[in-house]
């Protein structure tokens, strides 16, 4: 399929042995394999769910759009995770499980996938009004408009599951959905109009994103030049928005995945398991790393209240060991 959650789902398929033609992991290595996916899965929800209470701590958080724009973000990233690893460890222990479990879990994937690239452009435009048009920022960027922002990004994102749904529905018989299937969105939604439709999707959606992000980039370093005061801030909000870059390469490599990791398999056959794995890092765990150091490291404000409280909560933590 052409989604990321295709290609999300495949990827499992293929590490964990999905299909009879596809080799499998021994005993040993999928269980090295699933403890270390799950130690990731972890260690950044862990640093996830820290940010979310600092923000939710402080109302000068949430009543700032950037903020809101960044948990969002983290929101988002820790959800995905969740159901990347979910989809994996199931695969492995499960093999096979209910056809409406697995739908519920795809179509969750695939909202949470597409979500991402479309927050990026929000979190750059709303760079781009702070450093182009300081004197009206508070008048274009508001906390509802930042909620509209939200609302129109998950409207947006569900149209594909729910239609992907809504196909299969029509041309698969109800029966379907009480079969027992392995989790892969291409066994789950076969019919190929669904194919045909996201592809058109997919380009229109990252050509649309990819635009936004290049004009604000443009746009802030044109500002930049031209400025004499406030150098510090703009070229913050420049890297930022290159970083928003980087972000999106990320998202998109997602949508490639299985054409070029065929194509490394097809050179070196002989570690096609490890090649599959390094594929899952890269793609599907690394980026989640990338939402906490734009904003949570960088970020100085957010910084300074993040680290008080994991502070705090060492401290406690200690205090009660020593108990």
């Amino acid at each position: 399929m052409n989604s990321t959650a295709s290609s999300l789902d495949s990827l499992t398929s293929m590490m964990t042995g999905g299909g009879n033609n596809y080799p499998k992991d021994s005993f040993s290595a999928a269980l090295i394999k699933n403890i270390v996916a799950m130690l990731v899965w972890l260690v950044l929800s862990f640093i996830n769910g820290s940010m979310v209470h600092t923000f939710f701590k402080h109302n000068f958080f949430y009543e700032d759009p950037r903020y809101i724009l960044f948990i969002y973000m983290v929101i988002n990233d820790a959800l995905q995770l969740t159901l990347v690893t979910a989809l994996y460890v199931v695969s492995y222990v499960f093999f096979k499980i209910h056809a409406s479990v697995c739908c519920l879990l795809v179509m969750s994937a695939v909202l949470t996938t597409r979500s991402a690239p479309l927050i990026l452009a929000g979190m750059a435009v709303e760079r781009y009004v702070s450093i182009c048009f300081p004197l009206h920022y508070w008048h274009m960027c508001t906390v509802p408009r930042t909620i509209v922002l939200i609302m129109v990004i998950l409207s947006l994102t569900t149209t594909v599951p729910l239609t992907d749904l809504l196909i299969t529905l029509i041309k698969e018989p109800l029966g379907f959905f009480h079969t027992s299937i392995f989790c892969d969105q291409s066994l789950l939604f076969r019919d190929r109009s669904i194919y045909y439709k996201n592809a058109v999707f997919d380009s229109v959606y990252f050509s649309s994103v990819t635009l936004t992000l290049l004009y604000t980039y443009c746009r802030i370093m044109l500002t930049a030049h031209a400025a004499s005061t406030d150098l510090v801030s703009i070229k913050r909000a420049r890297n930022t928005v290159l970083l928003h870059g980087v972000q999106l390469l990320l998202c998109m490599l997602a949508f490639i995945v299985p054409s070029l990791q065929t194509s490394l398999i097809t050179l070196f056959p002989k570690f096609v398991l490890e090649i599959r794995y390094i594929f899952f890092l890269l793609v599907y765990i690394i980026p989640r790393f990338l939402s906490p150091m734009i904003y949570g490291f960088r970020d100085e404000k957010f910084r300074k209240y993040w680290a008080r409280y994991m502070c705090r909560r060492t401290t406690r933590s200690g205090v009660g060991l020593a108990k």
